[in-house]
């Protein structure tokens, strides 16, 4: 059954996909994105996943994006088993397997999506640095949390965290800026590496 809902989503988003050129156009592409966005129920569910397989670089049939979520650029990936909760924003972001993603979470392009001319006015929208933000396989990022670094496989966000620099695989990091709480590695080279100052 599950197969064939997926197949009959496939049929309905694909008109929507070519519309965007499978991702290539931008603004056809965010049209897509935004209304598939607001489809409620499971139905939503489906058609969320179908039309991100056709136009996101990589996205399994086995994950799933809730109610108001959806990704910002088509240069995202999405592993097997993915869940993402509802009203999360995600940007250019590479999301391993089984990782799930709470409710209202931001995977920012990076932290310097913006930059300024000679006089300090911000330029355009398309003047910024985007950047793949991986978010690692088996992690949980929790309710509100940012993120604009690399998460590593197995580690916890905390909700309402801000992370601002890389997180080691199997941590659990939360605040703003996030810090780690608990650190799995035995000899503790995690919480060096985060705490770190930035050069």
């Amino acid at each position: 059954m599950k197969r064939l809902l997926q197949a009959v989503s496939l049929l309905i988003a694909f008109p929507f996909a070519a519309l965007a050129f499978f991702g290539r156009s931008p603004m056809l592409y965010t049209m897509g994105a935004h209304g598939f966005a607001q489809i409620p129920g499971i139905a939503g569910d489906y058609l969320r996943i179908a039309f991100y397989r056709l136009t996101l670089k990589e996205c399994s049939l086995d994950s799933r994006i809730s109610f108001g979520s959806f990704f910002a650029q088509p240069d995202a990936r999405v592993g097997s088993g993915v869940y993402i909760g509802s009203y999360c924003v995600l940007g250019r972001s590479n999301i391993g397997p089984r990782t799930q993603i709470a409710s209202g979470v931001q995977i920012l392009s990076g932290s310097h999506q913006h930059s300024r001319d000679s006089v300090g006015r911000v330029k355009g929208a398309d003047a910024g640095r985007f950047t793949e933000v991986s978010i690692g396989a088996d992690c949980w990022i929790g309710a509100a949390a940012i993120v604009m670094a690399d998460v590593g496989a197995g580690s916890t966000v905390g909700a309402g965290s801000i992370v601002t620099r890389p997180v080691p695989a199997g941590v659990v990091v939360a605040g703003n800026p996030a810090r780690i709480l608990k650190d799995d590695q035995p000899t503790g080279e995690s919480q060096r590496k985060i705490v770190a100052p930035q050069e």
